[in-house]
Formats: structure tokens, C-alpha cells, sequence
């Protein structure tokens, strides 16, 4: 448009000047010794007209030219500024795709080319990145310090590079020096909501609950945290402070929940367990009711369940009320008859024990069925239910012989002092006919062959008479039924 109305000028300028040299008709004369020059005055406009063009024109020209050298450095800027920017690109697209052995040649690259402080720490950043998926720690390492070394002061640049590598320390369960990098960063601005993150990470890596309660509401407030995540970090935190909360402690605690989280079922389990351990059951017995009339939880049932008999009474009174409800909740029904275990009904007990193991199979409902057979004096049906209660927890019983194998008496040091067994020798076999050769004598009587004189018996030593303290621990006597003569030592010892 501008174009358009310079040239709309610059026509009407031209026409106005025509018929102002029309009308005004003359001659121009220039006198240089030893030159005259006289020209129209049309003819003198045009040529100072044209002079003032051509000395514009000269003038951009020289200008031009001595701004070449700025040109070409501005030139290559840009030119490397794009081939930056096209690294870049191109490896953060191999990051996001997984090719991180591309991705981290391409920032490697880029961040040994690049001039600009900004390309570089993000192209060292991006690297560590990819060698961190790649697993190679010690080259991520080294990309981190070039990083933080191009990030000079820049305040910016030096919080990025701390950001990154304290979520990389996170990944590999490094807590403490990620929380060393991220507690100033969260201490220079609170606003700094992925800072929070990462510290709330980190903290629950370290099991700081206060903390992790803490960072849970701050980030819950300013709709940074899903919810539902939200919901299950403060339950978890809660339970372990509660777990850890003395006396002094309970109100401050306790008095921070809300209505709601009171209620649910883990923070009423550690609750409930926190005032047993503090020795007050009444008010445990109240947490575990408020949440019980909300939504039964097996827990929190077998929980309320163990108590002694001067709470009996009243625990029973609030389950049976919950019963008319839930008729047919085998937890419920569980704990009914271990509070009247507790109470000593034993035949109102064993009913419901029954009709929650009619619903569930359990270990605990055997074990308690057990218990009650036990105490009544019914040891077989007590040993049934115990069984029953290993098989249901997938558990095989052990079958135990009752006849334990004879002792082994062959290193018995005293073995040689017992008496041997008297046993029958075992018939010799008749010698057969023809195995004997006797030459007849024709001219001699035949002499009776005489039987060999028996060797006289080996003296049995006598016993010492002072016993030895080897007797306690060895059993000399003979083993029934073992023939002793069949033995490596034939029992002669």
C-alpha cells in the first residue's frame, strides 16, 4: 500500500513540475572558464534530476559494500543458528521416539558446535537425557557438568540443570542428593510447582512422612496433583505417622484430617492401632466404629474383634447392629464370634463362626474354631480345625511316624561290655558222601577219628564299676530282632 501511495506522489510531483516548466519557459547558463554551458531550463531539471539519482544509487552502493563484512557474519549466524536448531530438533525427536543412540550423537553434536550458552546447556541436558535411558551413568554424568558449566550465572539456565539432574538422581533411587538440589530451588520460589514435585518424590523415597503430608497439601491446593494420587499419598503419610505419633503428638496430628480422611479405612486402621499401643481401647474402639458404619472392612473387623471381656459386651452390641445389614458379610460374621470367644459365649460364638465358614474358606475362622474346640476339651475336633486351617493356607501338614527306627549301637565305645544275645547257632549242613576220602587199610583196624578239642571260652571282661559319663548319652542295649553276627565287627568286640 505504501508503494502505491509513493507512486501516486510522485505522479502528480512529475505532472506539477510540467506544466510549471511549460508556463515558465527559460534557459539555464553555466559559465567554468573556459566553458560555457547554457542549457533549457526543462533540459537542466531532468539532468539535476538524474544526477541526484545516480548519486543516491552510489552512495547505497558504497554503503552496501562496506557492510559487507556484518552481512556475512549475520549470514553465518543465521545459517548456524538453523543447523542448531535443526540438531535440536532432531534430537529431541530421537529422544521422544527412542532412538537414543541417534538422539545423543546429534545433541553431542550440537553441543560441541553451538556458540550460544542456551543451545548449549539444552543440547547437554537433552544428551543426559539419553544416555540416562541408555543407562550409561558415568557419560551422563559428564554431560550434566558440561551443562552446569555453560549455564555460568545464569540463574535460569543453573535451575534447569539442577531440575534435571535431581529427577535423573530420583530415577535411580538417589533421594539424598536430589533433595540437596531441589530444597533451594523450592526455598527461592514456592510457585515452583515442579520443584514440589520432584521434593515430594523424593521424600517419599525417604520415608519423611511430615514432609510428604505436607508437599501433598501444597500441591493439592494449587491443582497440581491429581486427586485421587493426592488422596493415597496423604492416606499412606498418615498411617505412618500415626504409626510413629506419641501421646503428645495425637491431637496435632488426629485434629489435621479432615471428617472425610478420618474415616477412610487405612487412616482409621492406624489410627485405631495408634490408641491400642497408647493403652486407651475405648477410643480405639470409636475410630474403628466410625468407620465400620461407613463401609465394613475386614481390618478393621478383626480389629475391633480382639478385645477383652469387659468390652465384650459392647463391641457386640454395635456388630450385631451392623449385622441386620449385612447378614451374610463373613468378616462380620468372624468377628462376632471371636468378640463372644471373648466374652465366653461359647455355643453363640461357635454359631457364628459356623455361618461364616459356611460363606469363606479361611485360615483365621479354622484357627478360631480351633481355639473354641481347645478350650472346650474337644482335642480331636480342636486338631481337625487345625489342620484345616493349614490346608487352607496352602500349607502341608507334616505326617510324623510313631515308631522311631532302632539306635545305631556300632559306635557305642561301651558296646563291648553288654551282653551278647543268646541265640540258637544255625544248623550245619550234612557233608555230602562224596566228599570225603578215606583209603581203606586192609591189614589195620580202622581208628576213630578223633574230634578236635573245643578252644576253652573267651573270658569276658568285667565292667568297671565306676560308671562312665559316656552312659548318659549312648544306649548299650542289644537291638530285637537284629543279628548282631551279620554286622561289619560280626559282634565280637
Amino acid at each position: 500500500m505504501r508503494s502505491w501511495i509513493w507512486t501516486l506522489v510522485l505522479f502528480v510531483a512529475a505532472v506539477a513540475l510540467a506544466l510549471v516548466l511549460r508556463e515558465h519557459g527559460g534557459n539555464v547558463l553555466i559559465i567554468a572558464q573556459p566553458w560555457r554551458i547554457e542549457l533549457s531550463l526543462s533540459l537542466a531539471v531532468v539532468l539535476a534530476l538524474v544526477a541526484f539519482l545516480a548519486l543516491h544509487w552510489l552512495l547505497r552502493a558504497l554503503n552496501w559494500l562496506g557492510s559487507s563484512p556484518g552481512r556475512l557474519r549475520a549470514w553465518r549466524g543465521r545459517r548456524a543458528q538453523r543447523r542448531d536448531v535443526e540438531l535440536l530438533e532432531r534430537g529431541w525427536i530421537n529422544v521422544l521416539e527412542g532412538h537414543y543412540v541417534q538422539a545423543e550423537k546429534d545433541l553431542s553434536n550440537l553441543m560441541s558446535r553451538t556458540r550460544s550458552a542456551d543451545r548449549k546447556v539444552l543440547a547437554g541436558l537433552s544428551a543426559a537425557r539419553a544416555l540416562h535411558l541408555l543407562g550409561e551413568t558415568a557419560r551422563r554424568d559428564q554431560a550434566l557438568r558440561l551443562a552446569q558449566e555453560g549455564a555460568g550465572q545464569d540463574a535460569r539456565l543453573r535451575q534447569a540443570v539442577d531440575t534435571v539432574t535431581a529427577e535423573m538422581y530420583l530415577d535411580q533411587n538417589r533421594a539424598e542428593e536430589a533433595l540437596a538440589l531441589l530444597e533451594p530451588l523450592q526455598d527461592a520460589s514456592a510457585r515452583f510447582l515442579h520443584g514440589t514435585r520432584l521434593l515430594l518424590r523424593a521424600h517419599r523415597q525417604l520415608g519423611h512422612a511430615d514432609r510428604v503430608y505436607e508437599l501433598t497439601r501444597l500441591l493439592l491446593r494449587r491443582g497440581a496433583l491429581d486427586e485421587t494420587q493426592a488422596r493415597q499419598f496423604i492416606r499412606e503419610s498418615t498411617a505412618q505417622r500415626l504409626a510413629q505419633v506419641e501421646e503428645s503428638g495425637w491431637n496435632a496430628v488426629w485434629g489435621d484430617l479432615s471428617a472425610d480422611e478420618r474415616l477412610d479405612s487405612d487412616v482409621a486402621l492406624a489410627g485405631a492401632q495408634a490408641r491400642a499401643r497408647l493403652g486407651q481401647p475405648a477410643e480405639s474402639a470409636r475410630i474403628l466404629e466410625a468407620s465400620l458404619g461407613r463401609r465394613l472392612d475386614d481390618r478393621l473387623l478383626r480389629l475391633y474383634a480382639q478385645c477383652d471381656a469387659a468390652q465384650a459386651g459392647q463391641r457386640l452390641g454395635h456388630a450385631e447392629l451392623w449385622l441386620k445389614s449385612n447378614p451374610d458379610h463373613p468378616g462380620l460374621l468372624a468377628a462376632l464370634g471371636q468378640i463372644c470367644l471373648a466374652a465366653q459365649l461359647w455355643g453363640q460364638g461357635e454359631h457364628y463362626l459356623e455361618r461364616s465358614l459356611a460363606l469363606r474358606a479361611d485360615t483365621h475362622i479354622h484357627a478360631l474354631l480351633g481355639n473354641l474346640h481347645d478350650a472346650l476339651g474337644h482335642p480331636d475336633q480342636a486338631l481337625r480345625n487345625w489342620r484345616l486351617a493349614c490346608q487352607a493356607a496352602d500349607t502341608d501338614v507334616p505326617v510324623i511316624s510313631r515308631l522311631l527306627p532302632a539306635a545305631d549301637t556300632r559306635g557305642d565305645p561301651r558296646f563291648e561290655e553288654t551282653d551278647a544275645v543268646d541265640e540258637p547257632a544255625p544248623p550245619s549242613a550234612p557233608h555230602a558222601a562224596s566228599g570225603v576220602y578215606v583209603q581203606d587199610e586192609t591189614d589195620a583196624d580202622a581208628m576213630p577219628v578223633a574230634a578236635p578239642a573245643p578252644e576253652p571260652p573267651a573270658s569276658t571282661p568285667v565292667a568297671s564299676g565306676s560308671a562312665s559319663a559316656e552312659d548318659d548319652y549312648f544306649d548299650t542295649a542289644p537291638i530285637p530282632g537284629v543279628d548282631m553276627s551279620q554286622t561289619s565287627d560280626h559282634g565280637a568286640r
